[in-house]
């Protein structure tokens, strides 16, 4: 689609005019959000057209003459040829959310988020603007500091995958927050207490698949398999593999607590010391969270002792996932 084409939906029209104007009478911004690697999955795009440095032979060559190399001009210019047409041209656009996915999706993966990163933020603090408003300021949050465990899949399995570190403070690759492109990985948490080596894995008792498939389901409404998603780290798994994932998924959320059966699943889950990771799917260690430690509740460890210590980045993240980089970088 040419950007000069687009328009709000007759469906949602009149309340998006709606929207912007009360926005602008209250001198605040437009939001919108801005996934690259999606547009260019459903739309069935070359996937290289989600990134900047142009490698992509596809390009959108606008009736006014102005070139698209990339999604994120094409969409972002599109949405100011929408509020144009609602007569509304000359509100401020922020793009609330903007990044690149690590697992949970095709081409979502930590090369190509450092890829993105490389080029997309010296993009952006360049002000170089878009073909349709060039060397305009480009004001963006990027999304996000952290993994969101709980956050709805209406898109995918993505959606849970866009942080820059892993749960324990890790960068997950290179970014340079600055926009200055350096080959540098940002810094690493500190004071993280990991739980004790061990995994809940599928004893591969097969004798009763309606109950092996209510327990899978069941792990995985209450944990996070989204990595198991078409084009996730573990989309290639072997159907018990599968079920030993969501098993190990739920007892780490349940801050692998035996004794409350965390890993029972009806007899059918038992407790190993060996990484069960296998090719680029890894069977996560959580760390111990904040709010089970707050409340008090004990946590044994392998031997019996308990652990008090609480990671100060369980605490952090949620807050930090607002803040960042700005003029025109957030996160």
């Amino acid at each position: 689609m040419k950007p000069s084409d687009a328009d709000f939906k007759d469906e949602i029209k009149a309340k998006m005019v709606e929207y912007l104007k009360f926005v602008r009478e209250n001198n605040a911004p437009a939001a919108i959000n801005i996934y690259p690697i999606h547009y260019c999955h459903e739309n069935d795009l070359d996937p290289d057209f989600a990134f900047f440095d142009k490698k992509s032979k596809f390009f959108v060559l606008d009736d006014n003459g102005l070139n698209y190399t990339n999604a994120f001009d094409l969409l972002y210019d599109s949405f100011y040829w929408a509020m144009k047409k609602a007569g509304i041209p000359d509100l401020r656009l922020v793009v609330g959310q903007v990044g690149w996915p690590t697992d949970g999706y095709p081409n979502a993966d930590t090369t190509n988020a450092q890829r993105f990163y490389k080029d997309f933020l010296p993009y952006v603090t360049g002000n170089k603007g878009t073909p349709l408003r060039p060397g305009m300021p480009i004001d963006v949050y990027i999304h996000s500091i952290s993994d969101e465990n709980r956050l709805g899949l209406w898109y995918g399995g993505f959606q849970r995958h866009w942080g820059i570190y892993t749960s324990d403070g890790q960068p997950k690759f290179k970014i340079d927050l600055s926009g200055k492109g350096r080959d540098i990985f940002p810094t690493t948490a500190k004071g993280i207490t990991r739980m004790p080596r061990r995994w809940c894995i599928f004893n591969e008792d097969m004798s009763d698949m309606d109950i092996v498939r209510d327990e899978f389901d069941k792990a995985c409404y209450n944990s996070d398999c989204s990595s198991l998603a078409p084009g996730g780290s573990c989309s290639q798994l072997s159907f018990k593999q599968n079920v030993s994932y969501a098993f190990n998924r739920y007892f780490q959320v349940k801050q692998q607590r035996v004794h409350d059966k965390a890993c029972n699943f009806h007899g059918l889950g038992m407790v190993v010391p060996d990484d069960p990771s296998t090719g680029t799917c890894i069977f996560p260690i959580e760390i111990l969270s904040a709010e089970k430690a707050d409340r008090g509740a004990p946590f044994l460890g392998v031997n019996g002792d308990r652990l008090i210590r609480v990671s100060l980045l369980a605490m952090l993240l949620p807050l930090l996932s607002f803040f960042l980089i700005s003029n025109s970088v957030n996160a």
